[in-house]
C-alpha cells in the first residue's frame, strides 16, 4: 500500500497502535505454565473487544487469532495446547485489521530464567531492526534494508533465515515489495514516499532451514536451534520511516 492521502494515514495509524498495545498486552500476560492458546485468546479478546479482526484468519484462515512460536519456532506458529516453560523465547506475532487497514508487527517475550544466548537473541533482532530503518528512506532500494539487517545479524554471529521475508502492507497482509533479509541485488525496487511495509529481522542462532511442523503451518530450524523475529509496520516518509505498531 502506498498512502496517498491523511485518511489512509489515519487509518493506518489506528490499527497500527492497536496492534502495538496487543503486543504490549500480550507481553506482559506471557508467564511460565499457561498454554499459547490462552495467551492468543488475550491477545483475541483485547482487539476484538475493540472492533478488529485477524488478519491471518480473514486471509488464509489460519486456526488461531494470532502467531505464536516457541524457541526453535520460527514464525506461522499455532496457538494450543503446549504450555510455556521457565527460559522460553516467545515470538509473537500480531497481523490485525481494522476498517479495512492491516498492520503487522512482532515482539519476542523471553522467559526467565533467560539464557545469554537469548538475551544475545533479541538484542541481535532490536539493533538489526533499528539499522534496518537507516535504509528505509524514500529513494533507497528495497535491497538496502536487507544489507543491513544481515551485517548486523552477522556481526552477532547469527544466521538470516533467507527463505523468510518482510513485505509490504496496509490493505492485506502480503503485499508487493518483498524485503528480504540480506543483500539480494533482485530486491530493486526504490522505496516511494508513502509506502507502507512490514520490515522483520529473522534469524537463528546458527545455519539451519526451515522445516513445516505436522499442523502444516508452524515453520522451525531444522536442527532446532533458538531462532529470532522481530518486526514493526512502518511508513516511508520524507523525514524518514515512521513506526506505526511501536507504542
Amino acid at each position: 500500500m502506498t498512502i496517498t492521502s491523511q485518511e489512509e494515514l489515519a487509518g493506518m495509524e489506528r490499527i497500527g497502535r492497536l496492534v502495538g498495545l496487543t503486543l504490549r498486552e500480550m507481553k506482559a500476560a506471557a508467564t511460565p505454565g499457561m498454554t499459547t492458546e490462552e495467551l492468543d485468546g488475550i491477545g483475541a479478546d483485547f482487539l476484538q473487544s475493540r472492533g478488529a479482526r485477524s488478519a491471518p484468519q480473514m486471509a488464509y484462515g489460519f486456526p488461531g487469532f494470532t502467531c505464536l512460536s516457541v524457541n526453535e519456532e520460527v514464525v506461522h506458529g499455532v496457538p494450543g495446547p503446549r504450555r510455556l516453560q521457565p527460559g522460553d523465547v516467545i515470538k509473537i506475532d500480531v497481523t490485525a485489521e481494522l476498517d479495512g487497514y492491516v498492520a503487522d508487527a512482532a515482539v519476542m517475550k523471553l522467559l526467565p530464567p533467560v539464557s545469554e544466548q537469548a538475551s544475545r537473541l533479541e538484542a541481535c533482532a532490536v539493533s538489526a531492526f533499528g539499522r534496518a530503518m537507516r535504509a528505509a528512506r524514500a529513494g533507497n532500494r528495497v535491497a538496502e534494508i536487507g544489507r543491513e539487517v544481515e551485517a548486523e545479524v552477522h556481526r552477532h554471529g547469527f544466521r538470516v533465515l533467507r527463505d523468510l521475508a518482510g513485505h509490504g502492507v496496509g490493505r492485506s497482509i502480503h503485499e508487493e515489495p518483498t524485503v528480504p533479509n540480506f543483500f539480494d541485488r533482485r530486491s530493486n525496487a526504490r522505496l516511494r514516499e508513502g509506502m507502507v511495509i512490514a520490515v522483520e529481522p529473522i534469524f537463528a542462532t546458527g545455519p539451519a532451514r526451515l522445516v513445516e511442523e505436522k499442523d502444516g503451518w508452524t515453520l522451525r530450524t531444522h536442527n532446532r536451534c533458538l531462532a529470532a523475529h522481530y518486526e514493526h509496520t512502518v511508513v516511508i516518509t520524507q523525514d524518514g520511516p515512521k513506526l506505526l505498531t511501536a507504542v
